[in-house]
């Protein structure tokens, strides 16, 4: 008697949330997201960028490298236990301390049975008014990766990196399935009114078009609320994380201010019909490509 083909179809948990400034609190209620999704069917879950604290970025300050820890670490040990109990894929966002006066920006990947797979270090480091990262990140230097877990190939890239077409590339070329973006953006208060529809619409467009151009799903996490540093408007980020399928179509979508978890299931079958009947990958022209590693072509 045959055995019964095993289903290719995948939950995914995206877990959109408000930070508070404590950072011990907000590690709590995003476990406590994690352990609600994977009892609700989610079998990859991932959080928004930098989930243990506010935003920090608006602001130049030494002091918020204590914000920083060690991977593997604390958090890492309590996401992987978590992980092995339930038997679900996580994908977490957290500010690295490599060694003294090294820190970065990172995700990490951990299978279904608790083991960390590995990490990925934010490639594109933003510099821009109230998105201050270069004070606080080197940019990354693993280079671009995909993980085989037990629920599927993933890549993950981390906010700033969804602008750059390169990134989806290299990372897909690597046969991810899924491409996962933990974020954090959004609005400033000043700027919404003129320039705000405009704004969140290039941000979703831009993900889009990458599981277009690569045929493959994005699942982009962002966080909710107004965070506003000691003097300043701060940041409106506009929530509305989603799952896209792999000819752009928005599969599900969460709303611009409330804390909700999306569990959206996805059929990695779809990826292979797609880039067959689709053949993008088939069709370029990789011997013309390379001015690409220059920074300006004269």
């Amino acid at each position: 008697m045959k055995g019964k083909k095993k289903s290719s179809v995948v939950n995914l948990g995206l877990l959109q949330m408000q930070a508070c400034g404590d950072p011990d609190q907000n590690l709590k209620r995003t476990l406590d997201a994690v352990v609600s999704a994977a009892k609700s069917g989610a079998q990859i879950i991932c959080t928004q960028e930098l989930f243990r604290s506010y935003y920090f970025c608006q602001n130049e300050d030494h002091a918020n490298f204590k914000l920083a820890e060690s991977i593997p670490g604390p958090t890492t040990e309590k996401i992987q236990k978590i992980a092995k109990k339930y038997g679900v894929v996580i994908i977490a966002s957290l500010f690295e301390k490599r060694a003294a006066g090294l820190y970065h920006n990172t995700a990490v990947i951990i299978d279904a049975d608790g083991s960390l797979l590995g990490i990925y270090r934010k490639m594109h480091i933003p510099d821009d008014p109230l998105f201050y990262e270069k004070f606080y990140f080197t940019p990354g230097d693993l280079g671009f990766k995909a993980w085989d877990t037990k629920y599927g190939r993933l890549g993950v890239l981390i906010c700033w990196d969804q602008w750059y077409p390169e990134a989806a590339r290299l990372t897909a070329m690597q046969g991810a399935d899924i491409l996962f973006f933990p974020t954090a953006i959004g609005w400033h208060p000043g700027e919404k009114k003129d320039h705000g529809i405009h704004q969140h619409g290039a941000w979703e467009l831009i993900q889009r078009s990458h599981a277009i151009a690569n045929g493959c799903f994005v699942a982009s996490i962002n966080r909710i609320g107004l965070e506003q540093p000691i003097g300043g408007d701060g940041i409106e980020f506009w929530g509305q994380s989603f799952v896209a399928g792999t000819s752009g179509q928005i599969l599900a979508k969460a709303s611009v201010g409330q804390e909700e978890t999306l569990i959206v299931p996805v059929d990695l079958d779809k990826v292979d019909v797609t880039r067959t009947h689709w053949p993008f990958l088939r069709d370029r022209r990789i011997d013309a490509y390379g001015d690409l590693t220059r920074r300006l072509v004269d």
